[in-house]
C-alpha cells in the first residue's frame, strides 16, 4: 500500500518538502491508513501535520468514542489535533439539506479554514473503492462524462493520495502493522445508497472481476482526460459567442453535442446546478428558435433574439439578509458561500493559480465587524469603484456594466448600510481592497456543486 500511494503522491505532484498537510481523520480504516503513511513521510519531507476531527453528534456514544480515540492517536504521535463538535441534524433541517450533504459542507469549511491558517494543503483519505462507489452512484442518476472522472486525485489544495489503493489493500496494511482503527457502525447500514453499492453490488462485480477497483481508477484517469479536452474546446465556444447581450445562439447551436452539454454545464455551475440530458436537449432546441427551459425552480435558460442568457427569475429574494459575525459558511436564497480568513501570503499563493479569486476578497483588517451584511441591492446603495475614487449608486454601475436586468436582483453584496463592500462577480470596494501592507484577507468563495464532492 505504501508503495502506491508514494507513486501517487509522486505522479502527481501532491506534497513537496515543508508543507503542512491538515488531514481529516475520522477514525475509520481509510483515514488511520493515511495518518500513518504521512508520519512514514513526516520526517523526510519535513511535513507539518495537523489532523482534524469533526464530531457531527449523530451518533451519540459511538461519535464520543470516535473523538476520544482520534485525540489519543494525535497524542501518542505528536501531532496536532483539531476538534470541531456541531450539530449536524438541526444544521441540516435549518438549511433544509440531507444530513449528508450538510455534514460534508461542514467538514470541507472546517478543513480549509484550518488550512488557510497556514497556507496548508488537505489530504483525505479517499481511496479507489470510494472513487469506484462514487462512479456507479453516478451512473444510477444517468450522469455524463463528468460523473465518469471519479474523485479527482488533486482538486485545487486537496490531495488525495490513497485514491489508487483498494479498501482491502488498506485493511491488509493496519493489520499487517497493527494499527488499530475504529468502525462507523452507519457504514454497515443499508438506509444509504453508497452503503447499499459497497456492500451489495460491488461485491457481486469483484466476483466477475477481481480488479474491478483498479479498472475503474483506470477508466476515471481516461475519462478525465476527455472531459479536460471538452472543457477546452467549451470555452473556446463560449470566447466566440460571448456578447454583453448573452451568448449567440446560433454558435452554440452549431457546435458539436458533447461541446455544447459542457457549455451548458459551464454556465449553470454558478447557479450550483448540474443540468440532465433532458434539459440540455431541450436548451439545444431553443438555440434553433427562442423560449424558456425551467432547469430548477427558479432558474431558466431563456433564448430570445437569437441570444442564450441562465437566469434567476426572482421573487421575494431582496429581503434576504445574514450579517456578518466571522462565520465560515453563508446560505442566502440559493447561493452557498465560503468565507475564510487567510493571511497575505497565502492569499497571493493562492491567486496565482485563480486570478478569479481578486474579485472574492477584502482587506480583513479594515472591515468593522459589526453592522456588515450579506444581502441583495437596495435603492440607494453605493459602492467607491477601487482605483478610481469615484462613488456610483450600484443602479447606475450595474448599467453601465451592462448587467441584464434579469441577473441585477440575485447578485449578492456585502454592505455596511448603504456603502457596498463588496459586490458578487464584480470586485471589491476602494475602501477594503487587498493593498500592499494588507496583511489578512477575508475570501468569498462561491460553493459550486461538485461530483468530486459527493463522497
Amino acid at each position: 500500500m505504501e508503495n502506491k500511494a508514494l507513486k501517487t503522491v509522486e505522479k502527481y505532484n501532491m506534497l513537496s518538502h515543508g508543507d503542512t498537510v491538515i488531514i481529516g481523520l475520522s477514525g475509520g480504516a481509510d483515514s488511520c491508513a493515511l495518518f500513518y503513511f504521512l508520519l512514514s513521510l513526516r520526517q523526510s519531507l519535513g511535513l507539518n501535520i495537523i489532523a482534524c476531527h469533526v464530531n457531527h453528534m449523530l451518533r451519540g456514544e459511538e461519535a464520543d468514542r470516535d473523538e476520544m480515540f482520534v485525540k489519543k492517536l494525535c497524542e501518542e504521535n505528536s501531532v496536532e489535533f483539531r476538534l470541531l463538535r456541531t450539530d449536524v441534524a438541526a444544521r441540516a433541517k435549518e438549511l433544509k439539506e440531507s444530513t449528508e450533504k450538510c455534514g460534508r459542507d461542514i467538514r470541507y469549511a472546517f478543513f480549509e479554514k484550518t488550512a488557510g491558517e497556514y497556507g496548508g494543503k488537505i489530504a483525505t483519505a479517499h481511496t479507489a473503492s470510494d472513487n469506484a462507489e462514487t462512479v456507479l452512484f453516478n451512473l444510477t442518476r444517468g450522469c455524463g462524462i463528468r460523473g465518469l472522472c471519479g474523485i479527482p486525485p488533486v482538486r485545487g489544495n486537496i490531495v488525495r493520495p490513497l485514491i489508487e489503493v483498494t479498501r482491502a489493500e488498506i485493511e491488509e496494511y493496519c493489520n499487517k502493522h497493527g494499527y488499530k482503527f475504529i468502525t462507523d457502525s452507519s457504514n454497515l447500514e443499508r438506509e444509504y445508497t453508497r452503503n447499499i453499492l459497497r456492500l451489495d453490488v460491488i461485491p457481486v462485480l469483484k466476483e466477475i472481476n477481481p480488479s474491478f477497483e483498479e479498472n475503474i481508477s483506470g477508466m476515471t484517469q481516461r475519462m478525465m482526460c476527455n472531459a479536460g479536452y471538452l472543457y477546452t474546446s467549451a470555452e473556446k465556444v463560449l470566447a466566440c459567442a460571448y456578447t454583453d447581450k448573452g451568448y449567440k445562439a446560433d454558435v452554440l447551436y452549431n457546435c458539436n453535442d458533447a461541446v455544447f452539454a459542457e457549455v451548458i454545464a459551464i454556465l449553470t455551475k454558478e447557479f450550483g446546478i448540474i443540468p440532465e440530458a433532458k434539459h440540455i436537449k431541450l436548451i439545444k432546441g431553443i438555440c434553433s428558435s427562442s423560449g424558456a427551459v425551467e432547469i430548477k425552480s427558479k432558474i431558466y435558460a431563456v433564448s430570445n433574439q437569437g441570444f442564450l442568457r441562465i437566469i434567476r427569475r426572482q421573487e421575494e429574494i431582496s429581503k434576504e439578509e445574514i450579517t456578518y459575525s466571522g462565520q465560515d459558511l453563508i446560505v442566502i436564497s440559493d447561493k452557498k458561500f465560503k468565507l475564510s480568513v487567510v493571511n497575505i501570503e497565502e492569499f497571493h499563493k493562492r491567486q496565482k493559480n485563480n486570478k478569479f479569486l481578486f474579485n472574492y476578497c477584502l482587506d480583513y483588517d479594515t472591515i468593522a465587524m459589526s453592522g456588515m451584511i450579506f444581502r441583495f441591492r437596495r435603492s440607494g446603495d453605493k459602492f467607491r469603484l477601487p482605483k478610481r475614487n469615484i462613488t456610483k449608486s450600484l443602479k447606475r454601475l450595474f448599467n453601465e456594466l451592462k448587467i441584464p436586468r434579469d441577473k441585477r436582483e440575485s447578485i449578492l453584496v456585502l454592505a455596511d448600510g448603504s456603502e457596498v463592500l463588496w459586490i458578487e462577480g464584480i470586485g471589491t470596494s476602494e475602501s477594503c481592497t487587498v493593498k500592499t501592507g494588507s496583511k489578512r484577507v477575508l475570501m468569498i468563495e462561491p460553493c459550486n456543486f461538485d461530483l468530486s464532492e459527493r463522497v
